[in-house]
């Protein structure tokens, strides 16, 4: 059986690849705001599910008899909104100081399409508590990320400098990361994808 990763995440596929998990890329080229456009209002958990059946879906609809693995993630701040990600320097130097010393959650979700329909999913959420930080420390945060993290919601990548930013997580790194991998590895088993 052959998986297919909707996506071109840097993040996605390191994951699969240091697990050893045999799988092919292909993004799914979705219009991502048009679809939370369509999605306003419903919470962010469903959000995130229904993006990455969309991606899953686009991509099983060309590749049939493959199983196709669509994830997408959201930071949620404190008051319930739901950041993007961000489009310029500025931008992303707003989400720091708007998350700075709170709380947010990361729902990070997962679907498999087989056969143009969804077979499996899994939303996970993971609690992020970002530290006070300084105006200086932004800046000098964004002189080493920036571009970087213009792909990343949160505005951070805990493999590298982002890490700096916290005081404390909770949950999974893998949801931390962009996908709920334990969840997804034990349905690849399940399939023959890999061994059990």
């Amino acid at each position: 059986m052959t998986l297919i990763l909707a996506s071109q995440s840097a993040s996605r596929r390191a994951m699969l690849d240091a697990a050893g998990v045999p799988y092919v890329a292909q993004p799914a080229h979705v219009d991502e705001d048009a679809a939370k456009a369509s999605l306003a209002g419903r919470p962010p958990r469903d959000v995130a599910d229904a993006l990455a059946e969309l991606k899953a879906l686009k991509v099983s609809q060309r590749e049939p008899a493959a199983l196709v693995l669509g994830s997408d993630s959201l930071a949620v701040l404190d008051d319930g909104t739901i950041l993007d990600k961000p489009t310029s320097r500025e931008d992303a130097a707003d989400h720091l100081q708007r998350m700075s010393g709170k709380r947010h959650d990361l729902v990070s979700a997962a679907v498999i399409a087989e056969g143009g329909r969804a077979v499996w999913r899994h939303v996970d959420i993971a609690r992020m508590h970002v530290r006070p930080l300084s105006y200086t420390f932004i800046d000098w945060y964004l002189d080493r990320e920036w571009p970087a993290i213009a792909g990343c919601v949160g505005c951070y990548r805990i493999e590298g400098p982002g890490v700096q930013l916290f005081s404390r997580i909770e949950g999974s790194q893998f949801t931390v990361l962009g996908m709920p991998l334990l969840p997804v590895l034990d349905y690849c088993r399940t399939r023959g994808v890999l061994a059990a």
